[in-house]
C-alpha cells in the first residue's frame, strides 16, 4: 500500500530536513522553500495528503499559502507551524482552512506524528462523505438535496449526524419534496448500508392488505393465502421505510407498536414469534402531533416513531434554491433530449422563482422537462412555461375551508378517511350523533364538489394524500 504523501514547506532547509527525516518511515516526503514552490508542488501532486509550512516565510505566509492550497484542493488536510507565543497566528489559520498547528521548536516526535495522522485521517473520512453524497446523487437523483438555504444545510447536518445510529427516524414535509429520497440517503449513509431498503407505501393498500405486506403470511390462514415474507422480514438488517404513515388504521398501529417495542412479529394466521433486525424510518405529509391531539393517531405510536425528527421544507420556504434546481434539471433533461436547451431567460427564471409550486420539487422537476421536451431549442423562454405557472394561477393549494353547519347526513357505508385509535367524546353528545365516517364522507362529498370533483385539490384541502382520497371514493361508491 502507497504511502501518504506530505509536503513540507519552511524557508529554513536544515528545518524541513529533519521534519521530513522524522517522517519518512510513515510517510512519502515531498518539500519546498517557500509558497510558490509549494502551489506548484500541489498543482503536480493531486493525491497530497497533508500540507506542512511554516508561518513566517518570504513571500506569502503560511496562513495565506493555506488559503491558496485549499482552493486548489478542499481535501488536502494542513498543519501550520507558528513560533511559541503566536497562538493569535495559530487561531487565525485554523479560520482559514488549517486543520491543527505546531509550536516551534517540534521536538516531540511521537506528537508530531500523533497530530500528522490525525489530520489526514480527518480529511480522508470528510472525503469519503462527500464521495459518498457524489455516488447517492448520481444514483438517486437526490433532487432534494439540491440547495444551500439554511433550511436544506440544517437538514443536511442532521442526516449525516443521526444516519450513524439506530434510532428510529420520522421524515415530516409535504408530497413531492423528497422524503424518500432522504430515506435512502439516511439508509445508504448508515452501518446498515450493505443490508436491504425495503420501501412500503401505507396509502396505497387497504388495512387487510397493509398487515399482509407488513407481516407476512402463512398458507390457509385466508383465502387463497400462501406463505409469503413480510416487508418487517425482508428488511433484517437493512432499513424499512413507511411512507405515508400516518395513513395506517387503528388495528395496525397496534401491531406496529408492538413490533417496535419487541422487534418480534407473527406471520398472518401463525401462532409463533419471529424476530427481525430492522432500523425504521417513517413519512408523512400530515401533522402527526394534530392527529394525537385529535385522536386520529396512537400517542404512544407517536413517540416511538419520532424519536428523530427531520423535516423537509416546502418548496415556496427556499425559494432561493430554485434557481440551483432549475440549472440541475436543465441539464439532466436538455442531455435525455438532445442537448439543444442551452438555458433560461431571467424572464422566465423570475416566474419560475415566483410560483408557489404545491407540488414542491417534484412538480417543478416535472414543469422543466415538459418545457424542455416542447422547446424548439436555444434558451427558454416565458412563453415556453405553462399558463398556470406563468399566471401564478396556484389552483392546488386553496385557502382552507372555514367550517360551515353539514346537511343532515344520509346513509352511507362504515368508512373513514382516516380511523382513530381513540375520540374525545364531547360534553354535551347531540341527540342524534352522526358517526365519524358519515361526517368526515360529508365533508370530503362537501369538497369534492367545491372543488369540481378535482381530486388532486380536494386532497390538499383535506390534508390527506390523493391515493387516500381515491382508496375512500372507491369504498363510498361516489361518482
Amino acid at each position: 500500500m502507497p504511502r501518504p504523501k506530505i509536503l513540507i514547506t519552511d524557508d529554513e532547509k536544515p528545518t524541513r530536513d529533519v521534519m521530513a527525516r522524522l517522517l519518512s518511515a510513515k510517510y512519502e516526503c515531498l518539500t519546498a522553500p517557500d509558497a510558490e514552490q509549494a502551489m506548484k508542488t500541489i498543482a503536480a501532486t493531486p493525491d497530497l495528503a497533508l500540507l506542512i509550512t511554516d508561518y513566517r516565510m518570504p513571500g506569502d505566509n503560511g496562513i495565506e499559502l493555506i488559503r491558496k492550497a485549499k482552493a486548489a484542493n478542499p481535501a488536502l488536510a494542513c498543519i501550520v507551524v507558528t513560533a511559541f507565543g503566536e497562538i493569535d497566528l495559530a487561531v487565525e489559520a485554523m479560520r482559514d482552512g488549517a486543520d491543527d498547528f505546531l509550536t516551534k521548536p517540534v521536538t516531540d516526535i511521537g506528537q508530531l506524528e500523533l497530530r500528522v495522522a490525525k489530520a489526514i485521517k480527518t480529511n480522508a473520512l470528510e472525503k469519503q462523505v462527500e464521495e459518498l453524497k457524489t455516488r447517492l446523487d448520481a444514483k438517486y437523483g437526490l433532487e432534494a438535496f439540491t440547495g444551500k438555504s439554511p433550511a436544506m444545510e440544517r437538514v443536511y447536518r442532521l442526516i449525516h449526524k443521526v444516519a450513524p445510529t439506530n434510532s428510529n427516524i420520522l421524515i415530516e414535509g409535504p408530497s413531492g419534496a423528497g422524503k424518500e429520497l432522504v430515506a435512502r440517503a439516511i439508509h445508504s449513509l448508515s452501518t446498515r448500508s450493505k443490508g436491504p431498503f425495503v420501501a412500503v407505501e401505507c396509502s396505497a393498500l387497504p388495512s387487510s392488505l397493509l398487515e399482509t405486506e407488513l407481516f407476512g403470511s402463512i398458507k390457509g390462514a385466508f383465502t387463497d393465502a400462501r406463505d409469503r415474507t413480510g416487508c418487517f422480514e425482508s428488511a433484517d438488517g437493512g432499513t424499512l421505510f413507511l411512507d405515508e404513515i400516518g395513513e395506517i388504521d387503528a388495528n395496525v398501529q397496534v401491531k406496529l407498536l408492538r413490533v417496535l417495542e419487541t422487534r418480534t412479529f407473527q406471520r398472518v394466521g401463525e401462532t409463533v414469534d419471529r424476530h427481525s433486525d430492522f432500523r425504521l424510518v417513517a413519512a408523512t405529509n400530515r401533522d402527526l402531533a394534530k392527529a394525537v391531539a385529535a385522536g386520529m393517531f396512537r400517542e404512544d405510536l407517536y413517540y416511538r416513531l419520532n424519536v428523530i425528527d427531520v423535516r423537509l421544507p416546502a418548496l415556496k420556504d427556499r425559494p432561493g434554491d430554485i434557481a440551483l434546481l432549475v440549472s440541475r434539471f436543465l441539464k439532466e433533461f436538455s442531455a435525455a433530449y438532445g442537448g439543444a436547451v442551452t438555458g433560461i431567460e431571467p424572464a422566465a427564471m423570475k416566474a419560475l422563482e415566483d410560483y408557489s409550486w404545491p407540488g414542491n420539487v417534484r412538480q417543478l422537476r416535472n414543469v422543466i422537462e415538459k418545457m424542455v421536451v416542447l422547446s424548439s431549442g436555444g434558451r427558454l423562454t416565458l412563453d415556453d412555461i405553462p399558463d398556470e405557472v406563468r399566471q401564478g394561477a396556484d389552483a392546488a393549494v386553496l385557502p382552507p375551508l372555514a367550517p360551515q353547519p353539514l346537511p343532515p347526513s344520509q346513509p352511507s357505508q362504515p368508512s373513514c378517511l382516516s380511523e382513530p385509535s381513540r375520540l374525545a367524546q364531547p360534553s354535551q353528545p347531540p341527540q342524534h350523533p352522526k358517526t365519524l365516517a358519515e361526517s368526515e364522507r360529508e365533508i370530503a362529498e362537501a369538497v369534492l364538489r367545491e372543488t369540481g370533483g378535482n381530486v388532486t385539490r380536494a386532497a390538499e384541502k383535506l390534508g390527506i394524500s390523493r391515493r387516500t382520497l381515491h382508496r375512500r371514493i372507491n369504498e363510498w361508491r361516489l361518482k
